[in-house]
């Protein structure tokens, strides 16, 4: 494959440097309704290969077969990152260079035929194991949250875990979301959620209103309606919730964080695992388990459409695990 042709836009400024394409892609995406953190998560990754190549006397509009195995190198053996978080950075480039040739920057994508060709056999040179997500046994996740002494840290892993929400979802949460008659959740409109409601447990409930007793009498802003609040007194943040997860998973040893096999690595994202795996594992239908998760419904429309709140609910109850919160 032979470098891409590029076509500089012909501006007054004729600014074509990385940042300024970032932003631009970032701007493109946004009215093209991606997530928040979709769109954080491509820039981060978009700025990270950029150090490296500007370091290297290249930019993003260079990239050809040499200089991708270059970053390709540097992603796997400078930086150490596992066959699925490469694929994310070149899913970054990849959706990059789509906004390029949309603009006439770009004529070709160079993505696709290098991922084809070497991140399959890169991913298969590793084994296997290295590159499944975590997931722990029911009496592991029981042992994680009794683990936790803070009220708030334990709230965040249970309902994480009894929910399967993700981090942003949890994020948004404010007091009034919570229906505590139907011990259910309203969660904030998202791009990657169709359904809104999600329902938790008894054993959630509980901690949900011990934490709610130690946020009372803890330093929160009145101004601030979020369910969980950093110790600054504000709406809690991205990296507050990550803390509040891996450093007690971490201390139970179910986090290796010097370990580059993502088997070692107990993230966020493992606590959605452990709640469709074992939901499915206890039967619950697959349509009910797609619907709690809040997955994009398609085709499958007319099946959601008629799944009927109170029968989920009776089905969630039934197949949640019980974990005995002390």
């Amino acid at each position: 494959m032979d470098r891409v042709t590029v076509q500089v836009a012909e501006t007054d400024n004729d600014v074509t440097d990385d940042e300024t394409l970032i932003d631009g892609f970032a701007e493109d995406s946004r009215l093209r309704g991606l997530t928040h953190e979709s769109i954080r998560g491509y820039k981060g990754n978009l700025r990270i290969i950029s150090k490296y190549l500007n370091e290297n006397g290249l930019a993003l509009l260079d990239l050809d077969r040499n200089s991708l195995k270059k970053v390709l190198r540097y992603l796997t053996e400078k930086r150490g990152v596992s066959p699925q978080t490469v694929g994310d950075y070149l899913s970054a480039l990849s959706g990059l260079y789509k906004y390029l040739i949309w603009e006439g920057l770009a004529e070709s994508n160079p993505i696709p035929p290098f991922r084809e060709r070497y991140l399959r056999n890169y991913k298969n040179s590793r084994n296997h194991s290295a590159s499944k997500r975590k997931l722990i046994s029911v009496e592991e996740m029981a042992m994680l949250i009794n683990s936790v002494l803070d009220p708030r840290d334990r709230a965040i892993i249970t309902l994480l875990a009894k929910t399967g929400i993700r981090r942003r979802e949890l994020i948004d949460i404010d007091l009034n979301d919570v229906n505590w008659i139907e011990q259910s959740i309203e969660l904030k409109p998202k791009a990657k959620r169709s359904n809104r409601t999600v329902f938790f447990d008894d054993e959630t409930a509980k901690v949900l209103k011990r934490w709610l007793r130690s946020r009372e009498n803890s330093d929160v802003s009145p101004a601030c309606r979020a369910l969980f609040v950093g110790y600054n007194g504000g709406r809690l943040m991205r990296h507050g919730v990550y803390r509040a997860v891996v450093k007690h998973a971490e201390l139970v040893g179910l986090h290796n964080p010097k370990s580059k096999r993502m088997a070692d690595h107990f993230t966020l994202h493992c606590c959605r695992h452990w709640f469709t795996t074992h939901l499915r594992r206890n039967e619950m239908r697959r349509e009910f388990i797609k619907e709690l998760r809040g997955d994009t419904r398609g085709e499958a429309m007319d099946i959601y459409d008629h799944i009927d709140k109170k029968e989920l609910k009776r089905a969630y109850l039934a197949a949640i695990p019980r974990l005995g919160i002390l």
